[in-house]
């Protein structure tokens, strides 16, 4: 089994059974993420115990008592999308189960996804970024640390996961390229510009060295103790370096990935040339920007035009 995803014991024997099933099954034939795994475990554990309320296993759930248990998310205050995301982990355990031969119907193909609106990714103005790489001092090897962090996240767009994994190899300074795995095991070279370059460059001369101390590790950013920086710590970091930049809006390490991109397109890049730097596997998920860049422009010519 997949031991990477803990198993909730409270469960009973069968639903737990089932689900390790699917979870190995998803990460053996589809590759994905341990977070995402995690995701869809906690998505089916939820529903089985909701389930067994009703004197129902995962096997046995019929459509009345998924609807409601969509529905009782819904008044508990999951919103929509949330919903959607529930329904979508049931949709693809149950075909799952079709598949194995373990039950002949699926449950949740008579049950309709809700319309969902899709919302503009939250992002920052340029004046936005300059203030939140300018609040961070770097007279210290931590601070130092953090500003070549945010810069190179702005200047790649890399995912957080992509950024905190970096290891030293896989920076050349000399060609200021990074080479990146992301999802689903793709590769590909990401350009770093100038500016990220040089402060690549100088974290490495004055500021790792002290952090790794007498420790060996080939993470390229590093905690005060010399190990590989994680999500969560670098999730704590972007906010506390926004609220000391004067930033009004909620901000997290993906907003910088959003600004990255949209303030290429704001600028004339090409889609396609956007879609490669994201590493985006679909066109259609790099789309989105395009509207934030529209609404970028509209703003700017109801403010400024005479006639706006």
């Amino acid at each position: 089994m997949c031991a990477m995803i803990p198993v909730a014991r409270e469960l009973p024997t069968e639903d737990a059974a089932l689900i390790d099933r699917f979870i190995d099954m998803l990460w053996m034939e589809r590759g994905l993420s341990d977070l995402t795994l995690t995701a869809y475990r906690s998505d089916l554990e939820n529903a089985a115990r909701h389930f067994r309320q009703y004197g129902s296993g995962l096997q046995a759930a019929d459509v009345a008592i998924i609807q409601g248990y969509l529905g009782q998310r819904l008044q508990a205050g999951n919103k929509p999308r949330t919903t959607a995301r529930k329904l979508s982990s049931l949709r693809r355990f149950y075909r799952f189960l079709v598949r194995e031969g373990v039950t002949q119907v699926d449950p949740t193909a008579l049950i309709q996804s809700p319309r969902l609106g899709r919302p503009l990714p939250k992002t920052l103005t340029e004046g936005d970024v300059e203030r939140l790489l300018g609040a961070v001092p770097t007279a210290s090897a931590l601070g130092l640390r953090d500003r070549t962090m945010l810069e190179t996240l702005y200047a790649s767009g890399l995912r957080v996961s992509e950024l905190v994994g970096l290891q030293i190899h896989e920076v050349n300074l000399r060609h200021g390229l990074v080479r990146v795995t992301g999802k689903g095991g793709r590769e590909r070279l990401v350009p770093l510009g100038e500016t990220a370059a040089d402060w690549l460059q100088r974290y490495l001369r004055e500021a790792r060295g002290e952090l790794i101390g007498a420790g060996v590790s080939d993470d390229l950013f590093l905690t005060a103790r010399g190990r590989r920086m994680t999500r969560q710590n670098f999730w704590r970091m972007i906010k506390q370096r926004a609220v000391l930049a004067g930033i009004q809006v909620s901000i997290s390490p993906h907003t910088l990935r959003h600004a990255f991109a949209t303030h290429l397109l704001n600028h004339g890049a090409d889609l396609r040339a956007v879609q490669m730097l994201l590493g985006h596997a679909d066109l259609s998920t790099t789309q989105i920007y395009t509207h934030v860049a529209k609404a970028r422009l509209a703003e700017l010519h109801a403010r400024h035009h005479p006639r706006g």
